[in-house]
C-alpha cells in the first residue's frame, strides 16, 4: 500500500511539473507572436504612386493613395469628394507642384495633416536625398537610411547589366526630359533631350542629327511617336511605382527594357 502511494504521488509531481512546463512555454510563445514594440508611424496620403514610392522608401507604413495606380497621366486627374476625404484623415499629405489637383488636396487637408511637397525626379541622387528627407519628417530616419543603403547596391548592380548589354559600347541616347534620367543606366549623359511638349519640326531633326540608337519616352507624356522617322529604337520608360509602391521595382523594369532595346 505505501508502495503505491508512493507511485501515486510520484504520478501527480510528474503532472504538475509538465502542466507548469506548458504554461511557461505558452507565455513564452505568447511573448513573442505579439506585435513589435516600434513606434506607428504617420497615416501618409500621397497624391501619387509616385510619393507613394518615395513615402514607403522613406519608411512609411500606412500610405493611402488620391490617384489609382495606372492612371496614364495622373497630374490631370480631378479628384473625387471621397478621394478628398482621404486628405482630411491624414497625417502627412504629399503632392508634387506640377499635378492640376495640388490646390485641391491643400484646401481638404484644412489645418490638421501636414503639406509636403515632394520634387518628384527619378534621378538616383535626387531620390536619396529626397528619401532621407521625408525620413526624417516622418520619424523613419533610420529606415530611409537603411533603404537609401540598399537602393545604391541595386542600382550599381541594374547598371552593370545594361552597361554589359550594350557590350562595351556608348549608346547614343536622346530622352523625353522627364525621364532624361534613365540614360544614366546606360552610363551616358542624353546626347539630346526633348520636351515635356512633343518636340516641334526643328527639335526633330536637331534629334536625328545626334543619330541616336535609342529614344527613351516618357509613359505618361508620350511624345516620342513625332520622333517615328528617326531611326531609332524607341524605349517607354515609366516613372510611376504599382500598387506594390516599389520604387525600386521602377528601375528594374526601366532597366529590363533598355536591355532588350539593346539586344
Amino acid at each position: 500500500m505505501n508502495a503505491l502511494n508512493r507511485r501515486l504521488r510520484m504520478a501527480a509531481v510528474t503532472v504538475l511539473a509538465a502542466l507548469a512546463v506548458t504554461a511557461c512555454g505558452s507565455t513564452q510563445n505568447a511573448t513573442s507572436s505579439g506585435p513589435a514594440s516600434t513606434a506607428k508611424g504617420p497615416k501618409v496620403v500621397a497624391a501619387s504612386s509616385w510619393e507613394a514610392g518615395f513615402a514607403k522608401a522613406a519608411g512609411a507604413t500606412d500610405i493611402t493613395v488620391i490617384v489609382p495606380p495606372g492612371v496614364r497621366h495622373a497630374p490631370d486627374y480631378d479628384p473625387k469628394p471621397s478621394d478628398l476625404a482621404k486628405v482630411a484623415e491624414a497625417d502627412i499629405v504629399l503632392y508634387a507642384a506640377f499635378e492640376g489637383f495640388a490646390g485641391k488636396i491643400k484646401e481638404a487637408a484644412g489645418s490638421t495633416a501636414k503639406l509636403i511637397e515632394v520634387s518628384l525626379d527619378n534621378a538616383p541622387d535626387k531620390v536619396k536625398a529626397e528619401v532621407l528627407r521625408l525620413g526624417g519628417e516622418f520619424g523613419t530616419a533610420g529606415a530611409a537610411k537603411a533603404w537609401t543603403a540598399s537602393f545604391d547596391t541595386e542600382y550599381a548592380s541594374l547598371k552593370q547589366k545594361v552597361t554589359g548589354a550594350a557590350k562595351g559600347a556608348r549608346p547614343v541616347i536622346v530622352a523625353q526630359a522627364f525621364v532624361a534620367w534613365a540614360a544614366d543606366l546606360a552610363g551616358v549623359q542624353p546626347a539630346g533631350v526633348y520636351g515635356p511638349q512633343p518636340p516641334t519640326a526643328g527639335q526633330i531633326s536637331e534629334l536625328a542629327a545626334k543619330k541616336p540608337q535609342l529614344i527613351l519616352d516618357n509613359s505618361a507624356m508620350p511624345g516620342g511617336d513625332a520622333l517615328s522617322n528617326v531611326n531609332a529604337k524607341r524605349v517607354v520608360i515609366n516613372n510611376f511605382p504599382g500598387q506594390a509602391f516599389d520604387l525600386k521595382a521602377v528601375y528594374t523594369a526601366n532597366a529590363d527594357a533598355i536591355v532588350t532595346a539593346l539586344g
